[in-house]
């Protein structure tokens, strides 16, 4: 295949490449990264069609445009690595080698020294540039998988060694060998750009699954205490179901208001008070166990779902324990604040089988602690069937 066809090949996947890393740069808190290496593909780019547009007119000079233009490729792709991987390198010494070695090439062509010797130069240089390319890859702190930042140092090194055999090989072989070596190049330069492509993808992957993360904790976490929120438990209770419950087990909504809080708030003003919210909530989490659930539904309203509860009076003991937790002060500031909590409970199925019904009728038995004097808590009765599986009635403290 003729020398311009494969220039011409090379010319099409680059900008292929430059067209999918500038749309990459386009995108809101892109690395900067991104955009060293749209114009590194640009300046490959631009260094073929020098190659193929010049070499009929002027070849000296069209050596040289293509030199320097591979030679500003390395280094483009060069800095991009250190902006994208995060590398603690120093970007002056790479602009002042790569300057040094441009000068010398100049100065090789300009000179009319012997054709292997800017040919030489050139491969030496640009190895040395790929072979740096590599170690800041692997040597850079980054989110992107290994397994992609393996892959770009792979084809960075296997360019090196590419253009580091490229001209001993040629005067050991014959001139046409270079038709093949473009070929050779050419393919690892689209294994390298692909590389590079999927770490910036890799990156963007990232990103919308911590946005999603973010916006699933923002839709199912209460902001203040870092608990579930209602509408986790309305979306989550089928799978709550399915995961936590075994059969002949039992399920128990507590419906939890704190006694006591209100004066807290009014008294010692709403940043004593959300302390007190967030200190409840701590208490609630260190006492349930992972297969529970603990919920802030309201100002001082808390839900707590406990499953796997092997017998009725499990139901009792677990009443029971957030009675005490719930009643022991809290120390705010060197203020103690006295609590305690009125608990209605229903179970899962006898009372509901929607959480909806559960929560309903779990808030009317907290109303019958309410009423009975508070610091407490309490079954649901059904009408139906009286107290034959009720707990122990509300006590005042």
């Amino acid at each position: 295949m003729s020398f311009e066809i494969v220039h011409s090949v090379g010319c099409a996947l680059y900008l292929v490449f430059f067209v999918l890393m500038l749309f990459a740069r386009k995108v809101p808190r892109t690395n900067p990264g991104c955009g060293w290496w749209a114009l590194a593909i640009l300046a490959a780019c631009c260094a073929r069609l020098f190659n193929v547009g010049l070499f009929p007119i002027d070849a000296q000079l069209a050596k040289l445009a293509y030199s320097l233009l591979s030679l500003s490729e390395k280094l483009l792709l060069l800095l991009g690595a250190t902006a994208f991987f995060g590398a603690v390198v120093q970007r002056a010494a790479y602009i002042g080698l790569a300057a040094a070695c441009a000068l010398c090439l100049v100065a090789a062509q300009l000179l009319h020294w012997s054709v292997w010797v800017p040919n030489l130069a050139l491969g030496l240089v640009n190895c040395l540039l790929l072979l740096a390319l590599a170690y800041t890859v692997l040597k850079g702190e980054s989110a992107v998988p290994a397994l992609i930042r393996r892959s770009i140092a792979l084809f960075a090194c296997l360019r090196a060694v590419h253009w580091f055999m490229l001209e001993p090989v040629s005067l050991v072989l014959f001139d046409g060998w270079r038709t093949q070596a473009f070929w050779l190049g050419t393919v690892l330069v689209v294994g390298l750009y692909l590389s590079l492509i999927s770490a910036v993808f890799a990156l963007f992957q990232q990103r919308l699954m911590a946005s999603e993360t973010r916006a699933l904790e923002m839709a199912y976490k209460d902001p203040l205490t870092g608990l579930n929120n209602k509408r986790y438990v309305d979306a989550l209770f089928e799978q709550v179901l399915l995961l936590a419950n075994r059969p002949h087990q039992l399920l128990a909504v507590f419906y939890i208001d704190l006694d006591n809080f209100k004066p807290i708030n009014d008294q010692a003003g709403h940043k004593a008070g959300d302390a007190v919210l967030k200190e409840v909530a701590r208490r609630l989490r260190q006492y349930m166990r992972s297969t529970d659930v603990c919920a802030r539904v309201g100002g001082d309203e808390f839900l707590v779902i406990a499953t796997q509860l092997e017998h009725p009076h499990g139901v009792s003991l677990v009443a029971e324990k957030l009675s005490e937790l719930l009643e022991l002060p809290v120390q705010i500031d060197g203020q103690s604040y006295s609590l305690g909590a009125s608990i209605g409970i229903s179970i899962y199925p006898q009372h509901g089988r929607q959480i909806a019904e559960l929560i309903e009728k779990a808030d009317e038995a907290m109303y019958s602690v309410k009423r009975s004097g508070r610091h407490g808590f309490t079954l649901y009765a059904m009408k139906a069937e009286q107290v034959s599986n009720q707990l122990e009635p509300a006590a005042d403290d």
